[in-house]
Parts: C-alpha cells; sequence; structure tokens
C-alpha cells in the first residue's frame, strides 16, 4: 500500500508542476514608449545581430539573412520583429522551420515549439527585396529613414525608426544589441560601417567587408555606406582611432574640416570622461542633404551640411545619445540637448567666449518669443522630436544648471552620469537624481520649469529676464 501511494505521488508531482507552470503567451508586439508604443517588441532580450547581405547595385536590391541571438524573457509561444514587408524565403527558429506572418510592420514569428524562458534561442530570418519599396520620407528633413541607394552608392539613416526599413529588428533604443555587418557588393564598390572592420573576403569579382562592433548599439545608430571611398586614418592623443570615408568627389576644403576630430575628441574626454567605443570617424557622401546623424563610431555626413558645429555635435552624442541611449523618445532632449550645448562647450574652449555668449543670448531670445508655439522641452511630443525647442532649450537647461550649481559639480554631473549609464539607458529622471546627488540641491523645481512648464525661465546670473524678451524689449 504504501508503494502504491509513493508510487501515485511520483506520478501527480510532474503534472502538478506541469500544471502550475507558465503557459507560453506570444510577446507583446511594443515596449509601450510614451510616443512610439508598438515600436520594438517584448518578450525578449537580443544579444547580437549578423547581417549578411548581398547587394545588387544594378537592381538596387538586396538579399541574405539576418540571424538574431536572443534570450527569452518568458515563456514564449511566439514573438515579434518590427519589419517592413518584405518577400521572405525561410525562417528559422533554433534551426528548425517557423511559420510567421506579416502585419502592419511587425513580422510575427511562431516557432514550432515554444521558446523556454531565460534560454537563449535563435532566429533566422532569409529575405530579399529592394529597400526603395519600403521607404518612408522623414518629414523635418526630407530623407528617406532606412536604406537609400543614391546616384553614388548607399547610405543608411535610421532616426528615429528607419532601421526596419531594411533589416529584421527589435527597433527600440532599450534593446541594444552588438552587430556583425556582412555586406557583398560588386567591385569596386567599398563598404563602411560600425564598429572594426574585420576582414574583406574577394570572390568572382565581389568583395565581402566583415563589420564588428564592440560595444552594444540602439538599431537606428546602425549605418552603413557602399561607395568608391577615400578613406583617411588618424588617431586622437589618448589613443583613440579615427577612420574617415571621404566619397572620392569631396574637395578638400570639406575634408579638412574634419581634421579638428582628434583635439575634439580629446577634449570631450577631459569633460565627459573616456570615449565610450573603440574607434570614430565620419562617413560623408556627395549628395546634397540638410542633415547630420550620430550613427555610433561613424557619424554621417554630406557634403552640404559640414561645420564645425555639426562636427563637435555628432561627436559629443557618442557619449550622449550613443553610449547613454534613451529610455523613451519623449526624453530626446537628453541627446540634442546635451549635444547641442557641446557645441558651445567646444566654442568655449577655444576662447570664444564672446560668441558663446551671444548664442546663448539668441537662444534664450528664440525660445522667449516662440514659447506660446512650442511645446515642453521635456515632453515634444512625436511630431516635434528635431523641432528647436528640443535642441536650443535643452542646451539652455544644461547652461541654467551650470550656473545652478557651479562649474566643479556641474561637469561632474556630465561625467558621472556618462559613466553610469555607458553602453546602456537612462531617462530625464535619472539625470536628475545625479544631479541632485552631486550638487546636494533639490533640483525638481528647476527642472521642472526648463523641462516641463511652456514660459522660459529667467536666468538671473546672466542677467536674462523672460520679461525682456517677451515684451520685445530685450
Amino acid at each position: 500500500m504504501r508503494y502504491f501511494v509513493a508510487h501515485t505521488l511520483m506520478i501527480l508531482i510532474p503534472v502538478i508542476a506541469s500544471a502550475c507552470a507558465p503557459q507560453p503567451e506570444p510577446g507583446a508586439a511594443g515596449l509601450d514608449d510614451a510616443y512610439y508604443p508598438e515600436l520594438g517588441n517584448g518578450g525578449y532580450d537580443v544579444t547580437h545581430y549578423l547581417i549578411d547581405l548581398d547587394v545588387d547595385m544594378e537592381t538596387k536590391s538586396i538579399a541574405g539573412t539576418v540571424t538574431i541571438e536572443a534570450t527569452a524573457e518568458e515563456r514564449l509561444s511566439s514573438f515579434n520583429l518590427d519589419f517592413s514587408p518584405y518577400p521572405i524565403d525561410e525562417i528559422l527558429v533554433n534551426g528548425i522551420k517557423a511559420t510567421f506572418e506579416q502585419v502592419d510592420g511587425e513580422l510575427v514569428i511562431h516557432p514550432s515549439t515554444s521558446l523556454p524562458a531565460s534560454q537563449a534561442f535563435t532566429a533566422e530570418i532569409t529575405y530579399q527585396g529592394k529597400p526603395d519599396d519600403h521607404a518612408t520620407i522623414n518629414l523635418v528633413y526630407g530623407f528617406k529613414e532606412g536604406w537609400d541607394f543614391y546616384e553614388k552608392g548607399v547610405f543608411v539613416a535610421g532616426e528615429p525608426i528607419g532601421s526596419s526599413r531594411w533589416f529584421p529588428v527589435n527597433e527600440h533604443p532599450l534593446d541594444k544589441a552588438t552587430y556583425t555587418i556582412e555586406i557583398t557588393v560588386p567591385i569596386p564598390y567599398e563598404v563602411a560601417s560600425n564598429g572594426s572592420l574585420k576582414e574583406v573576403i574577394e570572390e568572382n569579382e565581389r568583395r565581402t567587408y566583415i563589420w564588428e562592433s564592440r560595444d552594444p548599439i540602439a538599431s537606428y545608430l546602425v549605418t552603413l555606406g557602399i561607395g568608391d571611398y577615400d578613406i583617411e586614418m588618424t588617431q586622437s592623443s589618448s589613443g583613440v582611432l579615427v577612420r574617415n570615408y571621404f566619397d572620392a568627389d569631396i574637395p578638400e576644403g570639406i575634408r579638412d574640416q574634419f581634421s579638428i576630430q582628434g583635439e575634439m575628441i580629446d577634449y570631450f574626454e577631459s569633460v565627459f570622461g573616456p570615449y565610450p567605443f573603440e574607434a570614430y570617424g565620419v562617413l560623408v557622401m556627395d549628395k546634397r542633404e540638410f542633415f547630420a546623424l550620430e550613427t555610433q563610431t561613424l557619424s554621417l555626413f554630406f557634403k552640404s551640411f559640414v561645420n564645425e558645429d555639426v562636427i563637435s555635435h555628432e561627436l559629443a552624442h557618442q557619449w550622449f545619445g550613443d553610449s547613454v541611449s534613451l529610455e523613451s523618445w519623449q526624453d530626446i532632449w537628453l541627446t540634442e540637448g546635451f549635444a547641442s550645448y557641446a557645441e558651445l562647450l567646444w566654442q568655449e574652449h577655444n576662447d570664444q567666449e564672446t560668441l558663446v555668449e551671444a548664442r546663448i543670448l539668441s537662444f534664450y531670445d528664440e525660445m522667449a518669443s516662440r514659447e506660446g508655439y512650442l511645446h515642453p522641452t521635456g515632453d515634444p511630443g512625436p511630431g516635434q522630436l528635431f523641432h528647436p525647442q528640443v535642441y536650443l532649450r535643452g542646451a539652455l537647461t544644461l547652461h541654467a544648471l551650470r550656473e545652478e550649481v557651479g562649474d566643479e559639480d556641474f561637469f561632474n554631473i556630465l561625467r558621472t552620469y556618462a559613466e553610469s549609464y555607458r553602453n546602456s539607458n537612462a531617462s530625464t529622471g535619472d539625470f536628475v537624481d545625479i544631479a541632485e546627488k552631486i550638487s546636494g540641491g533639490e533640483l525638481s523645481d528647476f527642472f521642472d520649469a526648463w523641462l516641463y512648464q511652456t514660459e522660459i525661465p529667467d536666468i538671473p546670473s546672466m542677467g536674462l529676464y523672460r520679461e525682456d524678451f517677451v515684451s520685445g524689449s530685450g
């Protein structure tokens, strides 16, 4: 009898345990971003992407496989990727064929068996198509978000949601990952991308360029260029490799403007802390576009939009925006405001205090005169990510903080913030916490006034009073 009871219990225990185990569920189709709630996907964390694409420059098409290494954060019956509806040849999960659906920019993958929580898995998506068929136009700057074939080659600009226009991805800055990017092109085209060039393989009149990133990248900061490049290599005095890729027809006058990057790195290291990545440089296109982008380790520029301010701005982003990335797109001032203020710091470093004061005055004047038409800097709205209140009032917020706490605490705040959230994500609240801890003061009212109210605060230490500017007497 005792044997019968024990034997019965041995049978029942696994049954009870199975019944109590969480049942597999679909991963969330979004990460509830304040501005883009369906951007990104839940239920898993990507650790690495291998993007292996063959590029046909004549037909303007791409074909290949993206392999995603990830860890399930819950028991998954299915999971989503952000991806435009390219024709898909096959999807494998852990080497086994999976079924899938493509709905409204979501690729929903159904593995043959559920994915256990806390377990690593791989997904291989093989596809082909023409990126131009999936392009969207950035409404502020008018460029194609994602992959762009142009007269002399290719460039990729993904902010904020252009990466899913050319590869399947968990497209939110919260899920940063490392990348291996293998691009095969016909000779004589060359390929530049994020990280370090590891190998070039030549076969049958084609070359494969293999780039790898040492540090995780937010997906919108992934880039590549395909073209005929002149490559110039230097380094900062601290040893940071600087490799610049210039379209062959870029004039010397434009190239020469980038010769100060090593000196800029040295200076920004002195105020922000060590440069966070394995290399830096720029990719400069022989094309007229009026924007630049801080793509990680290799900022993207165009011949029509190059000057010292923009060069310092995109470099500063490597600390603020790239290494320390956003938790939510609502907090974009943490990237653009910081990079805009870095422009002023660089000018100050070069003994241009009069110019700095004039620019601060102009920023204040513009923000005060337009305050009735602008959204709060800390909550600009999804249609206002790249509008002046983010850049100019964001920079003013930092300058006002500097006036409030003094230089020693201010620069300690910047260095501590950069180090504390290196290769991670941060929110406005995280920055405020560090500022309060280092300064020893309560700063919630200060940040509320500067970031979440439309009326611009006074800066008495500089003689800047809102009433003077709003009334038109300033």
